[in-house]
């Protein structure tokens, strides 16, 4: 993996903390320069850059709310003028509101499906040009356990990320012949913030006892990067409350 991602430019959305910034991490440590995205917390995401830069990595954090399509532009240029263009796409970003069925607005919905989906869609938009005129790409889609469960965060955030693994099996087919490969990670239950807020405060009901943490995401997205044959697959991760 470290041969064929030495020299790669990756970008993380959302990958300013948490899942994302384990994501970013793990691609600098293998040798790709990574553009860290962040919508607001500038500072979240300067610490992962300098973090790469000061152990011989190349990073840059760069502000985008990934759910507007001229943010996305000026984002993917940035990324490609600081660091080369765009080889490996981690879609990441996501808000997660808990909202009950009788609470749910048409405001919150339409934001999660604009952050947690349309936001994918255009960051791939945007990227495959240059991927598909080296006929070599990886993109990977962030989803969750609630694309085929109940979960706790509400009905808009599973249609959303339900729409994540549906794009990721369109875009894999269409591309299936150019050398990119299009897959998913489905974690469920990681120690981040947005679960020990309110999703879930305690792993009492995981069987492997315990919350996941944010480097088994991230080994699990790199073992989707390195691999050649796999595509249009979703990968869960769930400490055993789910089997495919």
């Amino acid at each position: 993996m470290t041969q064929t991602l030495h020299g790669r430019v990756a970008l993380v959305t959302g990958g300013s903390r948490g899942i994302g910034a384990a994501i970013a991490l793990a691609l600098a440590k293998v040798g790709a320069a990574v553009a860290i995205n962040y919508c607001s917390r500038s500072s979240d995401a300067e610490a992962v850059a300098r973090t790469i830069n000061q152990g011989s990595g190349r990073a840059v954090a760069l502000q985008a709310d990934v759910s507007d399509s001229c943010a996305v532009t000026a984002l993917v240029q940035s990324a490609s003028e600081q660091l080369g263009p765009v080889d490996i796409l981690i879609n990441n970003a996501g808000i997660a509101l808990i909202r009950g069925m009788d609470d749910l607005t048409e405001a919150d919905f339409d934001k999660t499906i604009a952050v947690n989906l349309k936001s994918a869609f255009l960051c791939t938009q945007a990227v495959l040009p240059h991927m598909r005129a080296q006929r070599w790409g990886r993109i990977v889609n962030i989803s969750s356990g609630a694309a085929r469960g109940a979960g706790a965060v509400g009905v808009h955030y599973n249609a959303s990320k339900a729409g994540i693994e549906g794009l990721t099996r369109g875009y894999a087919a269409q591309l299936v012949k150019e050398g990119i490969t299009v897959n998913a990670v489905a974690p469920s239950l990681i120690e981040t913030d947005m679960v020990k807020s309110g999703v879930a405060q305690s792993p009492s009901r995981i069987p492997l006892g315990r919350f996941g943490t944010t480097e088994e995401v991230a080994q699990v997205v790199m073992m989707v990067v390195g691999n050649e044959y796999m595509t249009g697959q979703t990968v869960a991760l769930s400490g055993g409350m789910a089997f495919n």
